[in-house]
């Protein structure tokens, strides 16, 4: 298994199990299924309500002999509601409860955007924080004290963009470790990949697969990823699945991943991705591959109640 490599030397392994929509009911199962598998990579977050399974599931892992915590590298985030500097170590230390751990390997601020504290989705304006209430800057202020009292190993964002990241580079304090965000064939990001690669910014690339999962009426009509041609006959050329195609696409670019699926078998092939070599010529018809599509488009934080547009989360 590739590693990548933060500054100060601590390995982070690229291919990593994905818990968003991950049920409670199956999230568990799926966690030590993907341990006894070989992942040591788990991903998850506040707001996506299962912590409590993913810590069972991590704990039923040590508890069997399969690992020992020192073993894995877990992420968790900070939602939204959480963004002022009085609520973060409230918000991680529910975290750390909710998974039964001591200390976090990496927790990610969640979005660009502010809630007031406890608001889940804010629906209403009167529900928002703008950043003049509560500045990005005050959160990563208090991000780097949750580190410092050892909550967490490393600090970094989600859903960045790179004018964003520029606000916390300019506080000549710690820059962000990691930035997590949406990154497949039709989304390469290739600016901010570039950009982050300059300032020695880790990049986790989530819905891999197309986020295939996401498809209420709002999302019908979306292109399928899983299904484009070009990735079905790479697919095809090579003899393996084209979630395998995917995968390995984003660890040939140094950007860990973190494929989600609560099937044992899709979690064991999904790891095996590890393994896939794509040729010069595969990475050229992916780069070629003639559609351009973000899944995740954020419309949920930027309708006509919210202080928010679409150019605070998404480079334009």
């Amino acid at each position: 298994m590739k590693n990548l490599k933060f500054r100060n030397g601590d390995l982070l392994p690229i291919l990593g199990l994905g818990t968003w929509k991950s049920g409670p009911g199956e999230v568990q199962k799926a966690v030590f299924w993907a341990i006894e598998a070989g992942y040591r990579h788990i991903d998850c977050a506040a707001v996506y309500g299962n912590e409590k399974e993913v810590g069972k599931g991590i704990a039923e892992a040590i508890e069997a002999g399969l690992v020992k915590r020192q073993d894995l590298f877990i992420t968790s985030k900070l939602w939204n509601d959480s963004h002022r500097h009085e609520d973060v170590g409230p918000a991680i230390d529910r975290s750390l409860d909710l998974l039964n751990l001591d200390y976090l390997d990496l927790y990610l601020i969640h979005w660009p955007i502010s809630f007031k504290h406890g608001i889940g989705f804010a629906q209403h304006r009167e529900e928002y924080y703008t950043y003049k209430d509560v500045p990005l800057t005050q959160t990563w202020e208090a991000m780097q004290e949750q580190k410092s009292l050892g909550k967490t190993k490393h600090i970094g964002v989600s859903n960045f963009n790179q004018s964003k990241l520029k606000e916390l580079i300019k506080m000549k304090e710690e820059v962000p470790e990691m930035n997590q965000v949406e990154m497949h064939p039709f989304l390469p990001q290739e600016a901010l990949v570039q950009f982050c690669k300059e300032h020695e910014i880790l990049m986790t690339a989530y819905s891999p697969l197309g986020s295939p999962d996401s498809r209420g009426e709002k999302h019908i009509n979306d292109p399928k990823l899983l299904q484009n041609p070009v990735v079905k006959e790479i697919a095809n050329r090579q003899g393996i699945s084209t979630g395998q195609v995917l995968i390995a696409w984003s660890i040939n670019r140094d950007v860990a991943v973190i494929p989600k699926s609560v099937n044992k078998n899709r979690i064991i092939e999904n790891l095996e991705s590890a393994q896939v070599k794509l040729t010069d010529h595969d990475l050229m018809e992916l780069k070629d591959i003639g559609v351009s599509h973000r899944f995740v488009d954020g419309s949920f934080f930027t309708g006509s109640q919210s202080p928010y547009k679409t150019s605070d989360l998404f480079d334009q």
